[in-house]
């Protein structure tokens, strides 16, 4: 049963990064936004605060509610030193956890050739983690499949 779900996600995985590659990497904010697919946790209300976050900046965002959201992660090839309680996949990127929505936007219009990037854990400050004044210092780290990294952006 396990290999029919990852499966099953791989199948949902592959068809979010096909759709999220025909939509344009423009950021006029009368075109519409680039098309992200993010898979979550229904019960998790960061994550909904994160879509709510790339909304406001224009993204067309698509939320899938599953309860594997490690078998998306593993589909995705996320590192697991990089989790966090989020996937999201966009143009062929992957995103995990709560990278701001200005380093998505800077990530498709400058095209690295990597895997996607991250957010490891769940920082304080951090878009949908928003907690008062509380604001912690996080990198938001550039992966590769081969599990390599670097870091993308420092905040």
């Amino acid at each position: 049963m396990q290999y029919r779900a990852l499966l099953r996600f791989a199948s949902v995985a592959l068809l979010a990064s096909l759709l999220s590659a025909s939509a344009p990497a423009s950021f006029d904010p009368g075109a519409p936004g680039p098309r992200i697919t993010v898979f979550k946790d229904p019960n998790c209300g960061c994550c909904k605060s994160w879509v709510d976050h790339l909304r406001k900046h224009g993204f067309d965002v698509i939320a899938r509610d599953t309860s594997d959201v490690a078998g998306v992660k593993r589909t995705g090839r996320v590192p697991e030193p990089l989790h966090s309680c989020h996937t999201a996949f966009v143009n062929g990127y992957v995103i995990e956890g709560h990278v701001p929505a200005a380093d998505i936007q800077r990530l498709l219009l400058e095209k690295p050739k990597i895997a996607g990037i991250a957010v490891p854990g769940m920082p304080a400050g951090s878009p949908g983690m928003e907690m008062g004044g509380r604001v912690d210092r996080y990198d938001v780290i550039a992966f590769n499949r081969d599990g390599t990294t670097r870091v993308y952006a420092r905040h």
